[in-house]
């Protein structure tokens, strides 16, 4: 198994991307912790990834607070000794150009999107460090390298800001043996997407960007994320692994 022995820290884990990771990094050998505001759905996956043994464990965590941080990196070696994937994956999007949009909407988005990315990077890499070195991998967008004409300009912000930060933790913690990186999915169909995809216009333009011709699947950006955090990839860092359905080729 590709993560054998290995521990990781999931934000967002409860549901959508950071949900089909954890049941794909349990699949793989690794044990998990799953961090977010989402109580019923994170005990649910919790409870169903242990029935095999002690292999997942479900902390309620808001990204923007420090403390909820601590709590989760600490329980992650509390309850399974050491911490060696941090993936930081929670996120929000909205609605509205640039002149629509108000301060308050704004700094809602940054604050998960970017200060939570920044709180998890803080609390988790010392951890990390301890373990010898492991994986750090920041979930970005393909908004994140290309500029849109009906995307959430704080959304486009937080993940350009994510990207290069993850660029910036790969030099500094390098000579540590912890590697970062970003990855970047297109549309995917998530909950978190559901309800503007619901809307015939918006989906017809949003496929009109995707080359595939189809929305993503939560386990086809997983997939990634194992790889990125498994041995295979020892090599890279600093990089961003671009999965969606070729939007930015164009």
């Amino acid at each position: 198994m590709r993560l054998q022995g290995k521990v990781a820290l999931i934000s967002g884990g409860a549901r959508g991307i950071g949900e089909a990771t954890a049941r794909l990094f349990v699949q793989e050998g690794a044990k998990v912790v799953m961090a977010d505001l989402l109580e019923a759905e994170g005990r649910k996956l919790s409870d169903e990834l242990n029935k095999t043994g002690k292999n997942a464990l479900y902390i309620k965590m808001d990204v923007t607070k420090e403390e909820d941080w601590a709590k989760a990196v600490k329980a992650a070696t509390d309850q399974f000794g050491k911490l060696n994937v941090l993936i930081l994956n929670a996120g929000i999007t909205s609605q509205g150009r640039i002149d629509q949009i108000t301060r308050s909407d704004w700094d809602k988005v940054m604050d998960v999107n970017s200060t939570g990315v920044f709180l998890g990077a803080r609390a988790g890499l010392p951890a990390i460090k301890r373990a010898g070195g492991g994986s750090v991998i920041i979930t970005s967008s393909q908004l994140g390298l290309v500029g849109g004409d009906a995307s959430h300009a704080a959304y486009q912000a937080s993940k350009g800001a994510v990207r290069l930060l993850a660029k910036n933790i790969a030099i500094q913690f390098a000579a540590d043996n912890i590697r970062c990186n970003s990855i970047h999915p297109g549309p995917i169909e998530t909950p978190m997407t559901a309800h503007r995809r619901a809307d015939p216009a918006f989906l017809n333009r949003l496929m009109s960007k995707v080359p595939m011709g189809r929305i993503g699947q939560p386990m086809e950006i997983a997939y990634g994320m194992l790889y990125l955090a498994s041995e295979e990839s020892s090599y890279v860092t600093g990089s961003e692994l671009v999965i969606d359905g070729g939007w930015t080729a164009q």
